[in-house]
């Protein structure tokens, strides 16, 4: 028996729902639930009795949970009187999916360097598979992300829509087009995000004929380029990811929308502070763009 597997009970007795007691240790709900069984195995006793409706805690869970409690703060009241208050990091740790921020990236960061002048800010780069999970499991503080759904646990910031373009090949018959509309690109092959959030099917092909795959934003112009297939992006990946191969032309259709992802139990002041900067900077490049 381990503290971990006290905490998940704990969490899973106040919960009553694998899904959501899961969610809030940034776990799969099959692997939490495989912790549960075992820790049952281990006891000799169910904790919680379970049905297709409903998860309800045994009198012998009821019993354990109550001790676990109490075994819990007193854990957790020794390790804060030997390591102290937590202090924010000296450096927060930023993922960032392609172009993340764009144009905002220099006033979000000298607003973040005003106000916590000590502070190193540390990007590492996302995926489309991995933008959300990287966040849940603690290897990044905040996260920017494309906001395509899939992140209900999560606190997103969301930041003014970008307009989508279509990559193409130079030279194809869609390359000289001032804009598209969906009707012009009826019938055309698009590489695909690799991702399980659900938005992401709108940004690839998903007619199952065969994928040209990408795993990040900066992988789609080089992807166009090489299998001649289109691409689709939001409107900065024009300046951000330019390739000799590709053109970006304005497509119509639903805009792009890029948040600054956090976990709803991080109230430490870095974090807050790259929050409301990011909020402030564009809360004002919206005011300047209009409606």
């Amino acid at each position: 028996m381990d503290v971990r597997s006290l905490r998940y009970a704990v969490t899973l007795a106040e919960t009553l729902h694998f899904g959501r007691a899961a969610q809030v240790h940034y776990i799969a709900a099959q692997p939490f639930g495989r912790r549960i069984q075992a820790l049952e195995r281990e006891l000799g006793t169910p904790l919680f009795s379970r049905t297709s409706r409903r998860v309800a805690l045994t009198p012998a869970g009821e019993r354990f949970v109550t001790r676990a409690r109490r075994i819990l703060a007193q854990l957790d009241a020794l390790v804060e009187q030997v390591e102290g208050p937590r202090e924010d990091p000296p450096f927060l740790r930023v993922g960032v999916l392609g172009f993340g921020l764009a144009d905002l990236w220099p006033d979000v960061r000298a607003l973040v360097e005003s106000r916590c002048p000590a502070l190193g800010l540390v990007t590492v780069e996302l995926d489309w598979e991995n933008q959300y999970d990287t966040l849940r499991a603690g290897e990044v503080d905040v996260a920017v992300v494309h906001d395509v759904g899939g992140a209900d646990d999560l606190v997103l910031d969301r930041t003014p829509a970008l307009d989508r373009y279509a990559v193409v090949p130079v030279g194809s018959e869609l390359g000289e087009a001032d804009r598209l509309t969906l009707a012009d690109v009826a019938g055309h092959r698009w590489v695909s995000p690799v991702g399980g959030q659900p938005g992401l099917a709108e940004w690839g092909d998903s007619g199952g004929r065969g994928r040209v795959a990408v795993r990040s934003p900066a992988g789609v112009p080089t992807a166009v380029a090489t299998s001649g297939w289109l691409g689709m992006h939001a409107e900065p990946a024009r300046r951000y990811f330019p390739h000799p191969g590709v053109r970006y032309v304005p497509l119509e259709g639903p805009k792009a929308t890029i948040a600054v992802a956090t976990r709803p139990d991080d109230r430490r002041e870095a974090v807050a502070v790259f929050r409301a900067a990011a909020r402030a900077v564009a809360g004002a490049d919206r005011n300047l763009s209009g409606p």
